[in-house]
């Protein structure tokens, strides 16, 4: 009984060995109405990976990934490696959600109305999603090693919680960036017990090229069609 106590009383003192890390992205040089217009700065995914061989916490059962109004919402969705995420469909019209890219291939076919189909992430990377019908319809899954993460708000503000004390490299992902400009911002640094504001993190959007993608077959988009018999479904 004392054990199971004493036990119980060093687990319940975990949460306040643990702080928060919080901070701000600011995006620039950028093209996008949003960013020029609103300073929307949303969308950028702050992560920290431990760099010892600290136990981490498991990955959350499932996330969501929603289609509705020919679009994917959210548009950026950061899960941990082991995460499942559903793609339920919420159109009135068929939909095929795919990813040709090297994060993680995966094609979940056609499907109906009210339905859902899911995939799991095992592993890190950055997986971007399309539809094979619509080709406005573009998305991106970041997958992190650690459950250390945040996605920016519209004002550039991130916050992550439960990040015990340590060493960690931070790593930064943003859609609109190249990968060079976010490989110079990545570095180490320390958390200690409390709660830690880093210094704002600036991210160019110059050197970016929006690159128009192919259908899962790699072939251009035909007309939008929510028909399941869409000539863009058949290779």
């Amino acid at each position: 009984m004392i054990l199971r106590w004493l036990i119980c009383f060093s687990a319940s003192l975990l949460p306040l060995w643990a702080g928060a890390v919080s901070g701000r992205v600011e995006l620039r040089d950028s093209r996008y109405a949003p960013v020029r217009n609103r300073h929307d700065f949303s969308g950028v995914v702050v992560a920290l990976t431990p760099l010892d061989n600290t136990a981490m916490p498991a990955a959350a059962k499932r996330a969501v990934m929603l289609q509705k109004d020919k679009t994917f919402s959210p548009h950026v969705l950061a899960i941990q490696a082991g995460s499942l995420v559903e793609f339920p469909n919420a159109d009135p019209i068929f939909h095929n959600a795919f990813s040709s890219y090297n994060g993680q291939v995966f094609d979940i076919g056609l499907y109906p109305p009210g339905t859902t189909r899911s995939v799991r992430f095992a592993r890190p990377g950055v997986v971007r999603v399309f539809c094979n019908i619509h080709s406005s319809m573009s998305a991106v899954i970041v997958v992190v090693a650690s459950p250390y993460f945040a996605t920016t708000k519209q004002d550039g503000t991130f916050n992550i919680a439960g990040v015990p004390p340590g060493q960690y490299n931070l790593s930064v992902f943003h859609e609109r960036a190249s990968e060079a400009a976010v490989a110079r911002l990545s570095r180490k640094i320390t958390v200690g017990p409390d709660d830690d504001s880093l210094p704002n993190i600036v991210i160019s959007e110059a050197g970016y090229l929006s690159i128009p993608h192919k259908n899962k077959y790699g072939h251009d988009y035909p007309t939008d069609s929510g028909d399941p018999a869409y000539p863009g479904n058949k290779p």
